[in-house]
Parts: structure tokens; sequence; C-alpha cells
């Protein structure tokens, strides 16, 4: 092995801990979310990049929205990883006002082609009065709230 195939797997090597690390520090730092509210619903809108419907979790315990997503690397034919970087287990949370009164189980939560999950939940006195839209349209995914 020469001089120069030795720096290029150290190199290499180094490049891959650096990748694994930075996917590590990820699944450690919570979803980036903002939590809207109107007058019959809360809004809560995680980022969530990369993830298909089949990898989201969402669940509502005691004021605050849960959200886990898990996902998968695409591999790519003729293409080595050479940074893995993205982190594949991440989490975020929100809390909702501590005077929320809301109707988890009518809630519905969107992903959409940009990348965002928004999760509607009612408000428990307008849940009589709002009918939850079928989000199933081009580039939305509905996904169920788990309480």
């Amino acid at each position: 092995m020469s001089l120069s195939d030795f720096a290029g797997a150290v190199s290499a090597a180094l490049y891959r801990q650096i990748g694994r690390a930075n996917g590590r520090m990820q699944r450690h730092r919570p979803l980036a979310v903002d939590v809207l509210e109107d007058e019959t619903s809360y809004l809560v809108v995680f980022d969530a990049p990369g993830a298909g419907p089949d990898d989201v979790q969402v669940r509502y315990l005691e004021g605050t929205v849960k959200v886990q997503l898990d996902r998968f690397r695409q591999f790519h034919d003729g293409y080595e990883m050479r940074f893995p970087g993205r982190g594949m287990e991440l989490e975020g949370e929100a809390e909702l006002p501590g005077d929320a009164l809301v109707e988890p189980d009518a809630g519905m939560a969107t992903l959409t082609e940009s990348g965002a999950l928004q999760i509607e939940i009612p408000k428990r006195s307008a849940v009589d009065d709002v009918d939850i839209e079928d989000t199933t349209e081009s580039g939305t995914d509905g996904i169920a709230i788990d309480d």
C-alpha cells in the first residue's frame, strides 16, 4: 500500500465517522416544529424531510403531540455511501397550550410533498361543527393519530 493509498483510506474512514456522528446528533436533536391555532383547531407542523407515510408515528399524550420518524435510505445503483449524514430515527414533540381542550381522535395528520408533517387537532367545542376533509389528494397522505 502506498502512502497515497493509506492517506486516502484514512481520509475515507474519517469522513464516514463524521457522517455517522452527524446522523447521531440529528437523532438527539428534536424536529423543528410550529404550533398554530385558529378558532376551531390547532395545527402542529413538523419538518419531516424524506419521510413517507409508513415512516411516521403520531401520538397525543396529555397535551403533547409526539412524532417519531423512522426513515430509510434508498440505495442507488452504482453509488457507494461516502457520508451517511442524515439521521434515520428522528423525534419531536410540541406541547399545546395548557388550557387546550381538543379531540385527538378526530385529528388528522398529512405529510406534504415539501416534507412537512401537518397535524390538525380540532378543539373540543368545534368537533361537531367541522368535518375532517379527505386528504388523499395528489401529494398528500393521511396518517392516523394514536392516543
